[in-house]
């Protein structure tokens, strides 16, 4: 079989394509036959040595298949289910086929094409727990949302509009913009136009928004903190160095910046965020968007794309195995 393995650290010419033995399952695991794999900026960052990984390494969490055998003690699976994959950072959806333990596998619905497999696990985990776990949404809470037309800000937006907030989101592009618009949000705004965040107290009529997801704190957070509500909350989802910040725009409102990292979950967080996923996927909340995909061998063109979409992003990337 073919997989992406990555020896050492750099650019994207780093993912390398090679053959290796297709993998069996032990006792407790099953094997899957992978036709699409997410990509996820996470993967760039591991990648380049942004963040820390232990190489060789396989990248991928995310992925979507059918069963090909399962281990003697898997009772739940059988050959020809569908799945998705949902892996810790470790990795190994970049790849044909791939071993698991049988409870890294879940039900994908036939009404959820395998590419909106692929873009199930990392994006919906990250948005489920940035606004019920950190952020602590209620129904009536406005919520802004940073950067809503990629992966993680459209599950964003699905799953903020069907808990019944108010959703703002925002996009760099008239392509995001309009997907944002299409998959729920009440109110679209261009982060690229100069003083796009003063129509939010028109919007709110003065009060501010109760949560902001922020997917760049390095650039945004200083102006989350004056658009925030009495008590709100800012939950940090991304960041790419640092800010000066002056926290008296916090003080007056009794305000929070709350920070997340889906790697360090608890198993009693993930057990709820991929029951909330799961029932999402059954009820039609979750409908991943696709922005384009590639072939395995074109990892490196996915990764240039991932952190730089050339029209901004409008979705979820993945690629193609077979």
């Amino acid at each position: 079989m073919q997989q992406i393995l990555v020896t050492e650290l750099g650019d994207p010419s780093v993912l390398k394509i090679q053959q290796t033995p297709i993998p069996s399952p032990t006792p407790t695991q099953v094997l899957v036959k992978i036709y699409a794999v997410g990509v996820n900026p996470v993967e760039a960052y591991i990648r380049n040595g942004t963040l820390p990984g232990k190489l060789p390494w396989v990248p991928g969490s995310d992925g979507a298949g059918v069963i090909e055998s399962v281990g003697d003690e898997v009772k739940d699976w059988k050959k020809g289910d569908r799945v998705y994959i949902a892996l810790s950072l470790a990795g190994g959806t970049y790849s044909q086929y791939l071993v698991c333990d049988a409870n890294n596998v879940h039900p994908l619905p036939e009404r959820v094409s395998f590419d909106q497999g692929a873009a199930l696990f990392v994006p919906y985990a990250t948005a489920y727990q940035a606004l019920f776990q950190v952020g602590e949404v209620k129904p009536s809470d406005t919520v802004l949302i940073h950067g809503a037309s990629g992966g993680v800000g459209i599950a964003c937006v699905q799953f903020a509009r069907a808990f019944g907030n108010t959703v703002i989101g925002t996009a760099g592009t008239p392509e995001g913009e309009a997907v944002v618009k299409k998959q729920g949000a009440h109110f679209v705004l261009n982060h690229r136009k100069e003083g796009y965040l003063k129509e939010i107290e028109k919007i709110t009529d003065g009060k501010g928004v109760n949560v902001v997801l922020e997917m760049v704190a390095n650039v945004n957070l200083q102006k989350d903190a004056e658009v925030l509500s009495a008590r709100g909350r800012i939950v940090v989802i991304g960041n790419k160095g640092q800010i000066n910040f002056n926290p008296s725009a916090l003080m007056m409102k009794r305000s929070e910046v709350r920070g997340m990292a889906l790697p360090v979950s608890t198993e009693e967080e993930m057990k709820d965020i991929l029951a909330g996923m799961n029932a999402g996927l059954e009820n039609g909340t979750i409908n991943p968007v696709i922005m384009k995909s590639f072939a395995l061998k074109d990892a490196p063109k996915a990764h240039e794309e991932i952190l730089n979409p050339p029209k901004g992003a409008t979705g979820k990337i993945v690629l193609h195995p077979w």
